[in-house]
């Protein structure tokens, strides 16, 4: 497996694990009750680190395809090089990073991060269409 292919299996992993973590806040929130419930009621209000963690799923959730696309259009073409594997690297690093501080609350970083793994796409796009 490639190294851009392993980035993004690890990519999902970390998707997985920001499909549980809000879950697991809310529980703590709600009780296992409620949980396991039909909840046909709203339940009490969204924590702030739940509301946090689940924005920050949404944000990775908007940009994951995009990433996944990129990676298996250029492995499937054969463009995997240097731009791709840093690419793939620097939107990895990036949303690993970005979950920690989405959570912690932490401004202007968590953009700066953003911004970075926007970067790591860029580069992927730009290697798939324009690098040969």
């Amino acid at each position: 497996m490639t190294p851009e292919l392993t980035m993004l299996a690890c990519t999902l992993v970390l998707a997985l694990v920001q499909i549980l973590l809000p879950a697991l806040f809310r529980t703590r929130e709600t009780g296992t009750a409620y949980n396991v419930s039909a909840r046909d009621g709203d339940g009490p209000p969204v924590g702030k680190i739940t509301g946090r963690l689940r924005r920050a799923q949404a944000n990775l959730f908007e940009t994951l395809p995009l990433f996944a696309a990129a990676v298996l259009i250029a492995h499937v073409t054969a463009q995997e090089s240097a731009l791709t594997l840093y690419g793939a690297a620097l939107y990895l690093a990036a949303r690993v990073l970005y979950l920690p501080l989405y959570a912690f609350g932490v401004p202007v970083v968590r953009t700066l991060v953003w911004c970075v793994s926007i970067a790591g796409l860029l580069m992927l796009f730009w290697a798939i269409l324009f690098a040969s």
